[in-house]
């Protein structure tokens, strides 16, 4: 059930099944898991969304068993030293 908050946002409840539908892979001998997917957050499909399409972007992504989420405008700086 969504129910809205103060500020109009819907309340978000992750998909308890969320673990179950990603492929996850152990990076070396840490015993972390990172999913098979990641997603990056900085200027989404091209272009910076608005904040509601990014939460739902997000929780969705979520809602589907990704974990990593990459914040790729925090590298540097300089600009470009990421790539």
């Amino acid at each position: 059930m969504q129910i809205n908050d103060k500020s109009g946002v819907k309340e978000y409840h992750a998909a308890l099944e969320r673990y179950e539908t990603m492929n996850y892979n152990r990076v070396g001998k840490s015993g972390v898991l990172l999913p098979a997917i990641s997603l990056g957050l900085w200027h989404n499909f091209g272009f910076v969304d608005s904040a509601q399409n990014a939460r739902e972007i997000l929780r969705c992504a979520f809602d589907l068993g990704i974990t990593h989420f990459d914040l790729a405008n925090n590298y540097g700086p300089p600009y470009g030293s990421a790539e």
